[in-house]
């Protein structure tokens, strides 16, 4: 079988969740069997295994995009799996998996501040029927997406008649996590994006009762937005030096901060999947969330690693000052951590990938004997 995946979304400088998500599967099918990547961009093979054979297409927003099939089918693939679900289709040849991570956008209409203004219009527009995506989705032989409970909005809201296959999500290997019982230091990790539903703004808020506490904001933000924390910050008596912002994080890092964190900590109200979450455990740190669906699913309901936060509470950004402040005993941190790196375990890339190339068997099997 001549499989195809589809990795222009790789980032060749700081991972978003995309990007981790495509590059670290493309490396776990790698061990299972040699697919073909296409990119767009010759640097990204800097970033593959070195067993993979490679093509390049124009990037992914390109105008030309609706014509990828066509282009593709010149290099004959059996099955093409494509981390979204947006690869142009018309007149493909092949089988072909999509990918919907989840249902965010449906919910909050606005758009990645990252993309040109013009790309910011068609993504609301397309958010405001689910037609559209049903129109794309049912294009494919099959479905993927990253959690259980992704799978299950699709199918509440009948997205698609294909099957829909989760294709997990998961942490890197950690084969040396954090010693439960080591160093320990007073600050919190947020790790995501900075647009409204991620809620920092309580995050930020909960620093007035921890006033040790330093909250570190790892990801890429701009200048502006960094300022709105800092004066929401002031608005609550919040200190300054109580916000660090990394505006970008290497892994190597991330790690490090991670290792000597109390915990990572989130209140986003919706949630595709909360990969930052799962990494965190498989390093032994604890995590503290809102009780959304998917953080019960990826954290654990009942498990001590993950504390859940009521987003309908009248007092959540004290229910979060409760949770950091619990942890400061050593049995309860001991205790969270092993439970913490347990609970990550269950998600591994290996297993993904086995049920991905599981998946492009069947429906190349299915495509040959049509065709014969």
């Amino acid at each position: 079988m001549r499989f195809f995946m589809d990795g222009r979304y790789i980032r060749t400088d700081f991972h978003d969740g995309i990007s981790r998500f495509s590059h670290s599967l493309i490396h776990a099918v790698a061990q299972q069997m040699t697919p073909t990547v296409i990119i767009h961009d010759p640097a990204q093979r800097n970033f593959l295994p070195s067993n993979v054979d490679v093509v390049e297409l124009h990037a992914p927003t390109s105008p030309k995009e609706p014509l990828a099939a066509r282009k593709i089918n010149v290099y004959e693939p059996d099955v093409v799996f494509s981390p979204m679900q947006t690869i142009g289709s018309v007149g493909r040849k092949f089988g072909l998996i999509l990918t919907l991570h989840d249902l965010i956008y449906y919910q909050h209409r606005s758009p990645p501040r990252n993309l040109p203004p013009a790309v910011r219009g068609l993504w609301y527009a397309y958010h405001l029927s689910y037609t559209p995506q049903r129109l794309l989705l049912n294009r494919a032989d099959a479905v993927a997406t990253v959690s259980k409970t992704s799978q299950r909005l699709i199918r509440r809201h009948h997205l698609t008649s294909r099957p829909v296959h989760v294709i997990s999500n998961a942490p890197p290997l950690v084969e040396r996590p954090r010693d439960p019982a080591g160093r320990r230091e007073k600050i919190l990790i947020y790790m995501g994006s900075f647009m409204e539903y991620k809620n920092v703004e309580s995050l930020i808020a909960a620093l007035r009762y921890l006033p040790e506490y330093q909250l570190h904001l790892c990801s890429r933000i701009s200048d502006a937005r960094q300022q709105d924390y800092f004066h929401i910050a002031d608005s609550y008596g919040v200190r300054a030096d109580q916000l660090c912002f990394h505006n970008g994080i290497d892994d190597s890092a991330y790690r490090t901060l991670l290792r000597k964190a109390m915990a990572l900590v989130t209140l986003s109200r919706s949630e595709g999947y909360g990969l930052p979450v799962a990494e965190a455990m498989a390093e032994g740190t604890p995590v503290i969330l809102s009780n959304l669906e998917i953080f019960e699913e990826i954290g654990g309901r009942f498990n001590p690693g993950a504390q859940f936060v009521n987003l309908q509470s009248s007092h959540v950004s004290g229910e979060v000052a409760d949770s950091v402040t619990a942890l400061e005993n050593d049995e309860a941190f001991i205790r969270a951590s092993i439970a913490a790196r347990r609970q990550a375990q269950t998600f591994q890339w290996e297993d993904s990938a086995k049920a991905l190339v599981g998946i492009a068997e069947d429906i190349h099997q299915r495509r040959s004997r049509r065709m014969s």
